[in-house]
């Protein structure tokens, strides 16, 4: 009995200390104990304590000259050593997807309001390509990869992510809550999403959404001029959904 207590308490120590590291995932300038502990619920000697702990791994800074508490170097290490483990995980699959399609596919993580491009192989098979910059970020809600992301989001968390109408990009691109709204809907129940010609004019996409293992929303995304993609769109996108599927499971075992 007193090892399961001793294990629960366990589990929310961690639970809180991973609630503190998100509350300032967003605050370069730090928060004080009092304003994490507000924001959490939480009392402040909780707070302090677990915060001293994060400090000591170097996962937070905590002596500030301000007295506010923010990101500390330990989680640079670490989100290193996690894009590692996924790019050894899923370069082999995005390189063979490439091979069976004969188009370029891209690899992106979701980061607030936008995807950044973190990985890609590149077609040798075309001459006429659509290849995104690694490092470059595209508003979430005009390609199909952030569109991906945004369907396997709750409403409220679209709602508090996003302010109608949005940046328009092209005359195709959705801007309004009702008609996002509806192509969401159909991402949810195809696990697909297109992008057409709503980022880029004369540029298509399919993507689709990846669960990684350390609670990233990550997406893999086919980007296609606009005069190969129409008519393939579903070859593109069942391929697509076939190689995530498999992606899935080989991140699971690395959990």
């Amino acid at each position: 009995m007193e090892k399961e207590s001793s294990s629960r308490q366990g589990v929310q120590v961690i639970a809180r200390a991973a609630a503190i590291l998100r509350v300032l995932e967003n605050q370069p300038d730090g928060l004080s104990l009092g304003a994490i502990a507000k924001a959490l619920g939480l009392a402040r000697s909780t707070v302090q304590r677990i915060v001293y702990a994060l400090d000591e791994e170097r996962f937070v800074i905590a002596a500030s000259p301000t007295g506010r508490v923010r990101l500390g170097p330990g989680l640079v290490s670490l989100g290193s050593a996690a894009k590692a483990d996924i790019d050894r995980v899923i370069l082999p699959y995005m390189k063979q997807l490439s091979d069976e399609i004969e188009e370029t596919v891209d690899l992106s993580v979701h980061d607030g309001s936008s995807m950044i491009f973190i990985d890609q192989i590149i077609t040798e098979k075309q001459r006429l390509m659509a290849v995104s910059a690694v490092g470059q970020p595209f508003p979430i809600h005009s390609c199909a990869n952030g569109k991906a992301v945004l369907a396997a989001m709750s409403d409220d968390e679209i709602n508090k992510l996003l302010t109608y109408p949005l940046e328009r990009s092209t005359n195709k691109t959705l801007i309004e809550e009702n008609e996002l709204q509806e192509d969401i809907k159909k991402i949810r129940k195809t696990g697909v999403a297109f992008d057409l010609e709503e980022h880029h004019q004369g540029l298509c996409a399919v993507g689709a959404c990846i669960s990684g293992p350390y609670g990233q929303n990550l997406a893999l995304s086919i980007p296609v001029p606009s005069v190969r993609f129409y008519g393939n769109e579903d070859k593109l996108a069942k391929t697509l959904l076939k190689y995530c599927n498999i992606i899935e499971v080989a991140l699971g075992k690395v959990s």
